[in-house]
């Protein structure tokens, strides 16, 4: 295990793009936590769903899309310090791609906390 994470740490561009998406992981957890006393009962955080009970979930639900980012940020990096050693640029794009993925995530629950607020 310890040699896996040693190739994405050996790669600086890879892992700044990782640090940096943990960084906006933690400030958008940070940003949550701040706004969590203001925001309602339900919020409604499935927009793509009918007009309806469906879009709304409990407070807690805030929380949903930060643990889902956790999830495939922790498959990316697996997935790139088992491939970094064959391609570096396939590891070099997902860790990109784990970039966008946290400012989009950060950017959601900025519209979705200000919206609601």
């Amino acid at each position: 295990m310890k040699n896996l994470i040693g190739n994405i740490t050996a790669d600086k561009l890879a892992f700044r793009g990782f640090a940096i998406s943990l960084l906006l992981t933690f400030f958008t957890f940070l940003y949550i936590a701040i706004n969590y006393v203001n925001l309602p009962p339900l919020i409604p955080l499935f927009n793509q769903l009918p007009w309806g009970n469906n879009r709304l979930t409990p407070t807690v639900g805030i929380f949903i899309p930060i643990a889902i980012f956790i999830v495939i940020f922790i498959l990316n990096v697996l997935f790139t310090s088992i491939v970094y050693s064959k391609n570096p640029l396939i590891a070099r794009l997902v860790a990109a791609v784990t970039l966008i993925l946290a400012m989009m995530n950060f950017l959601f629950i900025i519209r979705t906390v200000i919206k609601i607020i």
